[in-house]
């Protein structure tokens, strides 16, 4: 029987730092969980390297990213992220109100990352003009609850990385709003400080 895998192995495509996959990167980073990163180009390589993945076990839907920890294949990208909440007994909010919001507010950010990806293939003036300002209007409604950056405040939860990370994939693919809330300007400001991940933002900005 193998051993299980210490090091996480983290399979995505290599994007720079678009895309669902980059939001467990920045997640991992800030958690400090050293990760060996496996890239794919997103090409005409695709198809037959998904099958392989597939038979390898490594998914199980064809779709990135994918993490092997230990003695598990963790797929879907907001689900890993829980996974390690749950598992770091952080990121997560303490109380189940707390819990509740993080989740809801994820579940938007899933809806969100879903007509994006349909615009990248279909660009359409609807979802720069009413989907992006009514996703950022609607996020703001929860932000500026708190007097923190984050969401609950004070503390980042696993569900701001996807936050920050639909706020810079909107702006690399022209779709981000001319003005966002000050609610996230400000969430966005704090988010590029954290100490663990604020070198590599920096760093691969035009990446």
């Amino acid at each position: 029987m193998a051993a299980p895998i210490t090091v996480p192995v983290y399979h995505y495509f290599d994007l720079g730092r678009l895309g669902r996959g980059e939001v467990v990167k920045l997640f991992l980073m800030d958690a400090g969980i050293e990760i060996k990163e496996v890239r794919y180009p997103y090409d005409e390589t695709w198809g037959e390297n998904s099958k392989k993945l597939q038979q390898q076990g490594i998914t199980r839907t064809r779709k990135l990213p994918a993490l092997e920890y230990q003695d598990l294949i963790l797929s879907q990208h907001i689900p890993i992220l829980r996974f390690f909440a749950r598992d770091l007994g952080r990121y997560d909010g303490e109380t189940n109100a707390e819990k509740f919001l993080v989740d809801a507010v994820s579940d938007i950010y899933i809806d969100w990352r879903s007509q994006w990806v349909a615009n990248l293939t279909e660009k359409s003036e609807k979802y720069k003009n009413e989907v992006a300002p009514e996703y950022y209007n609607l996020l703001d409604q929860y932000y500026r609850d708190q007097a923190g950056p984050y969401l609950l405040g004070n503390s980042v939860t696993y569900v701001d990385f996807a936050v920050y990370q639909s706020i810079d994939n909107d702006e690399r693919t022209g779709t981000l709003p001319s003005s966002l809330p000050e609610s996230l300007i400000k969430f966005r400001e704090a988010f590029e400080q954290r100490p663990n991940i604020a070198a590599y933002l920096k760093a691969t900005r035009l990446g």
